[in-house]
């Protein structure tokens, strides 16, 4: 397994004879690096150590032993390293495994170079109430194999996760562990506490039922078995793939659902570790991609914007130390799985780990594509001039831009052709409206454009302007 590196201390728990003696050492070819001691709690039956920080590398042995009386009982874990372990949860699109994407083949083949990169991955289970511990595990911490990465779809180790850590290893060099804990067609509801969707004012009771919902929706099963299992463990931080279920499920608090998930896993992470995991943990998403919907409504682009809290990027005031991988440029009409389910997770992966590597490791790179900071109507020119806060690459000029027209105290969305553009600055034709300018959106659609092709990238990293809609002030 991987247990956290220096400069928090990872925590071993465990359960045993209630007033027993425990005692924690952590060997290195034979020599004791440290010891523990403490004792099994009456009420749990439950016992917890924080081992010294450590430097990434290993293998180390950990071994537990329980002393009561004449009673004594040993466990042994071999060929553990210290790095950073990263936690990976969300929905369908979290749960595909490699062998779902494309050059599955490929990827499945390429895990020698990765056996510092170990793996595991948590069992579909639902509770009622908080469980302390996992009630079943898929895959025990397993260094990566074609058969463990492959195990059919669905299963066992998460794709994303999977090439997340990949890239991350390639970056850092030093051990990562993995810990895929998702499960297709769920609710955020089903992922968050009872005190954060009390503090959103979700309702209890009453829900319709959605079809964007296909798995456990009631409120708080999938935290208590799946999440609060695991918060005693010190981790670096977490990656989270979900929202397409809440498309047509309490879609309009999504805003306050997700930020107050953030939030509440990172009080209960950092409380259960003993504050060894940071209060603040880097914590990264995927905005939602695209697919070919029936009614080409905008449920899905309110999501993405409630994805970042309304503000359109990340990290923000309601999102602090968040980062963002944008997807909706990386659609696939032809997935076997249904255009939901796009096979390019490789792009995926590589663009949240820019996120992490600028947030979680503090690395001067770019991890978000350009947004404009303010905009400038030249009303008797029939001009909008949009200044970004980057240099921008306009690719293809799209009617992806439109203004809300206002006449009659009736509004309307019309498209606005792009006019001109320079390194910074993009000038839109507002001569479709005759009467008063409300707002402009960008990419605001189910599918805004075809695989890559997104009219407006940064020059330099590929990575697509995200959507965004601003209103009109003075």
């Amino acid at each position: 397994m991987v247990l956290q590196k220096e400069p928090a201390g990872a925590v071993i728990w465990g359960y045993g004879t209630s007033g027993a003696t425990v005692t924690v050492t952590l060997y290195q070819d034979q020599e004791t690096i440290m010891e523990k001691v403490t004792s099994v709690k009456a009420h749990s039956n439950s016992w917890m150590v924080v081992l010294d920080p450590m430097k990434p590398g290993g293998p180390y042995e950990v071994m537990a032993q329980q002393t009561f009386g004449k009673m004594n009982f040993t466990l042994r874990v071999h060929d553990v390293l210290f790095g950073d372990v990263w936690l990976c949860s969300g929905q369908s699109n979290m749960q595909m495994t490699v062998s779902q994407i494309f050059n599955a083949t490929r990827e499945l083949a390429n895990t020698a170079a990765y056996q510092s990169v170990r793996i595991f991955s948590v069992s579909l289970i639902q509770a009622e109430q908080e469980l302390e511990d996992l009630a079943k595990v898929d895959l025990q911490w397993a260094k990566p194999t074609t058969e463990n990465l492959g195990h059919g779809i669905y299963e066992y180790m998460s794709a994303v996760c999977w090439l997340f850590g990949r890239n991350l290893y390639d970056t850092l060099q030093y051990p990562i562990g993995l810990i895929s804990s998702s499960w297709g067609g769920t609710p955020i509801e089903a992922w968050s506490s009872e005190r954060s969707l009390k503090a959103c004012g979700v309702p209890t009771q009453g829900f319709t039922q959605s079809n964007s919902v296909t798995g456990p929706s009631n409120h708080s099963v999938l935290w208590n078995a799946m999440i609060h299992p695991l918060h005693n463990m010190t981790l670096k931080g977490v990656i989270w793939y979900q929202g397409e279920s809440n498309m047509n499920f309490n879609r309009d608090l999504y805003n306050c659902t997700f930020p107050a998930l953030i939030e509440d896993w990172r009080q209960t992470f950092h409380h259960g570790s003993q504050g060894q995991t940071e209060r603040f943990f880097p914590f990264g998403f995927v905005q939602l991609s695209s697919y070919l919907s029936a009614p080409s409504d905008d449920t899905f682009p309110q999501i993405r914007w409630h994805q970042t809290a309304d503000f359109g990027y990340v990290p923000n005031l309601r999102m602090p130390n968040t980062f963002m991988a944008v997807a909706m440029d990386l659609c696939d009409r032809k997935s076997p799985f249904g255009s939901i389910h796009p096979r390019d997770k490789q792009t995926v992966a590589y663009r949240l780990h820019l996120g992490a590597r600028a947030v979680a490791y503090g690395e001067k790179v770019i991890f978000q594509g350009p947004l404009p900071e303010k905009m400038e109507l030249l009303a008797d020119k029939g001009l909008l001039n949009l200044m970004y806060s980057q240099e921008i690459q306009v690719q293809r000029q799209d009617k992806i831009f439109e203004i809300s027209c206002c006449s009659n105290h009736q509004c309307k969305w019309l498209p606005a052709p792009m006019n001109a553009f320079s390194a910074q600055t993009l000038t839109l034709s507002t001569g479709s409206c005759r009467g008063t300018l409300a707002a402009v959106r960008y990419a605001w659609a189910t599918w805004p454009c075809e695989y890559k092709q997104c009219p407006i990238y940064h020059p330099s990293s590929t990575l697509p302007a995200p959507p965004f809609i601003a209103f009109m002030t003075n």
